[in-house]
């Protein structure tokens, strides 16, 4: 053994004898010497001092040789440092989110309903989405004070009244209903028939207006009815009941009967008998003629008559004078018309009183229909006559 083995045997601060070592084995040397990478400088933790490390020079590396014996590092200086724990940054130096990421998570929260009231329920709007009743409609449980019942009874009203305001639009301007309570205009309209009557043919008078107020005089868009026309008129003794004729003379024709048979300006109006039928609970049995009966310009149409000898197959003369028309029932022998000019006739008809023209019969019922009798609508309906043109 060496001297210098000797020495570090005998120092007092000498390492711990290690377990012996195994037969020397040889070891190249390495060709140069190897360079040892410094260790990399820790990055300075925010809101850490940093500490001055020193830095320790590599040992250059020793040639090992069978003589040597291996020196055991101390546990001291194997233990890695631990490095120190970052102290927790303080929330005033901590910064906002940018804008869109602040946005984005309005946007979410919104949109998973945070901070919305679960207590309130969503209201349906027409078109299918809904919306969270923030326009004080709270679906009428009362909550408002009522003012939503109020809401709905206005809407209901405005609704009524607009329909109101159409229908009496439609029934001054274009159509008029109305139904036959007589047999005078027989065999084409029957008692039970419905009627639709069409305003716009001989213009407007204050008597399209319900009630007939009175506004204005004479006729707007005023038209002259035709020989033939079934019109429907204000009776000129009260201006008030509906009556319903045709049109036989128009201002300057010379009306008249004679024998049963209608001559205009003194020539006979062509007639045609159609049937003869026996009618068992009307004038004792009489029979009752039909006929067809043809006006000068041309219209045809049907009358019924039940003979001669009655009181009005002879009349004398009359003159209509201009803004007047002269009017009869088709049922000859069983009509007031204008061939009665007392007071308890119609006389001759002025034109501000003509209220339209009598186009189709809707629908019909047989004598006896009521309205508090449902029973009576189906069991007393004419089907056949439904949606008859008129002639």
């Amino acid at each position: 053994m060496t001297e210098d083995k000797k020495t570090t045997e005998t120092d007092d601060h000498a390492v711990p004898a290690a377990t012996p070592t195994p037969e020397p084995v040889e070891v190249e040397t390495p060709p140069v010497e190897a360079a040892v990478a410094e260790p990399a400088e820790a990055e300075p933790v925010a809101g850490d001092v940093e500490e001055p490390v020193a830095h320790i020079e590599p040992e250059p590396a020793v040639e090992v040789t069978p003589d040597v014996e291996p020196v055991v590092v101390p546990e001291e200086a194997a233990e890695p440092v631990a490095a120190p724990e970052p102290e927790p940054v303080p929330a005033e130096a901590m910064t906002p989110p940018p804008e869109p990421i602040a946005a984005a998570a309005a946007l979410a929260a919104a949109s998973s309903g945070a901070g919305s009231d679960p207590s309130r329920r969503p209201v349906w709007s027409d078109d299918g989405d809904a919306r969270d009743g923030d326009d004080g409609d709270d679906g009428g449980d009362g909550s408002d004070g009522g003012k939503s019942g109020k809401n709905e009874w206005v809407e209901i009203i405005k609704t009524v009244a607009i329909a109101l305001f159409i229908a009496i639009l439609l029934r001054i301007f274009l159509f008029q209903p109305f139904t036959i309570p007589s047999a005078s205009m027989e065999p084409n309209l029957y008692e039970g028939d419905y009627i639709v009557v069409s305003k716009w043919s001989y213009g407007y008078s204050r008597h399209a207006i319900p009630y007939s107020p009175p506004l204005f005089e004479g006729r707007i868009l005023n038209r002259a009815p035709e020989r033939g026309d079934i019109a429907v008129f204000k009776l000129p003794s009260d201006n008030k009941t509906d009556y319903i004729k045709r049109v036989i003379g128009v201002p300057g024709d010379r009306v008249q009967m004679i024998n049963n048979v209608l001559h205009l300006n003194g020539e006979p109006v062509e007639n045609v008998v159609v049937t003869g039928e026996q009618v068992a609970d009307m004038f004792n049995g009489q029979t009752v003629t039909t006929l067809r009966e043809t006006l000068p310009n041309g219209r045809s149409y049907q009358i019924q008559d039940f003979g001669p000898n009655y009181s009005l197959d002879n009349t004398p003369v009359f003159e209509v004078p201009q803004g007047y028309y002269f009017m009869m029932g088709d049922n000859r022998d069983n009509s007031i018309d204008s061939r009665e000019q007392g007071a308890m006739g119609v006389g001759l008809v002025p034109e501000e009183n003509l209220i339209g023209k009598a186009e189709m019969i809707l629908f019909s019922w047989h004598q006896g229909a009521r309205l508090q009798n449902p029973v009576s609508w189906f069991t007393k309906v004419r089907f056949d006559r439904f949606f008859t043109v008129l002639k």
